[in-house]
């Protein structure tokens, strides 16, 4: 059956089934993937894939499942479950109906990026990869290139929805020289112009030449420069509590705060899909309203939540085209870069340390903000305003807000950041954090 008659039939039978609202949205593309490891292309493949996503609600009681494939057996029986799952639910405390279509959308957001993914090009890419990261100090290098290109199609029970392509690619690569001495950049693009696969194989071998016989460091406070890739998985933290569902739940550091200060004025943060071209572009969110460009942190001061209908209503808003149907979430975040360079950047540090790359981010205490998360790859000392060695042995730990408010500086320079710390498309500069806190790793 094909997609978009798939998607009817699932809304038709949710209704007879006794549902208010149903949506249903199907995937289907086909991933290329390319691993490599010691500097050699280790496995290829290429796969068709799809999915199907249900939604459905009685009144207040909402339910929400997926399966893998195009299967139409199974695609009824988790209908069926998910009607059951609604029935039984807690009923919420508002009810608001899907949003009433059909709408009008942004040709260009319809018709997406179209990037090829010859597999020539794909191998050629990797490659250049690895050759730059070599000629750049690395002694090896591994990691992976994804290629996608699909459509997706969404229909609700409010006559809204249609269909759109996208295609992104997504390389990873991590530098070696030894085992204590590694770099790590991505480069991630929706449009082929916009993929620098060199790039970042010679920032990723440059970061491990610069990482070598790394030595302790005192815990303490000190200056700090996060890379694209460390800020990145900072900002999307703000993007995710950000949501409504989150600020609802209790477990959110920004809830009670539109219209404070949560960071430096420098800092402005925008969530923007309807930008053609850039990896988290899409016309329409899960409800079918057309997408729009939020504004989520201007100058500092938090703006507005994330919603669908169901929150919004709770919130006494509108939505802002962020659904999610159960958590409404940022789909393209941008972060208005600063006008220095990153030598100039360091060059404004007297003490600090770069940080290249994390993982592990876990929080404390949602409410207050405060987390830690693990320095990875290089880790650089700056002193008197240039680097000084690699250093190791240290755990970020501080309060997020504190962190946001402390920024001093941010690059003009800016990286589409994606990987598997980083879930949301990010558009990140380096930053310059005027105090941040480092403890040992055990403490």
């Amino acid at each position: 059956m094909e997609p978009e008659k798939i998607c009817k039939h699932i809304v038709s039978e949710a209704l007879k089934s006794g549902a208010t609202d149903a949506v249903a949205e199907v995937y289907v593309g086909r991933e290329h993937m390319i691993k490599f490891a010691n500097n050699m292309i280790v496995s290829a493949e290429s796969r068709i894939v799809g999915s199907i996503n249900i939604f459905v609600a009685i009144e207040g009681k909402r339910a929400a499942t997926s399966i893998e494939g195009l299967n139409m057996q199974r695609a009824r029986e988790a209908l069926e479950h998910a009607i059951q799952l609604a029935r039984l639910a807690p009923p919420s405390d508002t009810y608001a109906p899907l949003p009433r279509g059909p709408f009008r959308y942004d040709e260009k957001l319809l018709k997406g990026s179209k990037m090829r993914g010859d597999p020539d090009m794909l191998v050629d890419s990797v490659n250049a990869a690895i050759n730059a990261a070599l000629s750049a100090g690395a002694e090896r290098a591994a990691g992976s290139l994804v290629y996608t290109r699909g459509k997706t199609w969404l229909l609700t029970s409010g006559d809204a929805g249609g269909s759109y392509e996208d295609s992104m690619i997504e390389l990873s690569i991590r530098a070696l020289v030894s085992d204590n001495a590694a770099g790590h950049f991505v480069s991630i693009a929706a449009r082929r112009e916009d993929f620098k696969p060199e790039e970042a194989g010679k920032r990723a071998g440059e970061l491990a030449a610069m990482a070598v016989n790394p030595t302790e460091v005192e815990p303490g406070t000190y200056e700090a420069l996060l890379g694209p890739m460390t800020f990145a998985n900072l900002v999307e933290e703000f993007g995710e509590h950000d949501s409504a569902f989150h600020v609802e739940s209790g477990l959110s550091f920004l809830a009670d705060k539109i219209g404070e200060n949560v960071a430096s004025e420098k800092f402005t943060l925008i969530d923007d899909p309807t930008i053609p071209g850039t990896p988290g572009a899409r016309p329409f969110d899960d409800e079918g309203l057309p997408t729009r460009r939020n504004v989520l942190i201007e100058r500092g001061v938090l703006k507005t939540y994330l919603h669908n209908s169901a929150t919004a209503k709770k919130f006494n808003t509108e939505t802002t085209a962020n659904a999610g149907l159960i958590v409404p979430h940022p789909f393209n975040l941008i972060v208005e870069g600063g006008s220095g360079s990153l030598d100039k950047l360091i060059s404004s540090i007297d003490d600090g340390i770069f940080v290249t790359n994390d993982w592990y981010l876990r929080y404390h205490n949602y409410r207050t903000g405060d987390f830690s998360t693990i320095p990875r790859d290089a880790i650089l000392r700056i002193r008197k305003g240039g680097i000084d060695g690699a250093v190791k042995g240290l755990r970020i730990s501080d309060n997020i807000v504190r962190v946001f408010k402390n920024i001093r500086e941010m690059s003009g320079e800016r990286y589409w950041i994606l990987w598997w710390e980083v879930d949301t498309p990010i558009y990140a500069p380096y930053a310059v954090i005027d105090r941040l806190n480092f403890t040992r790793p055990t403490s």
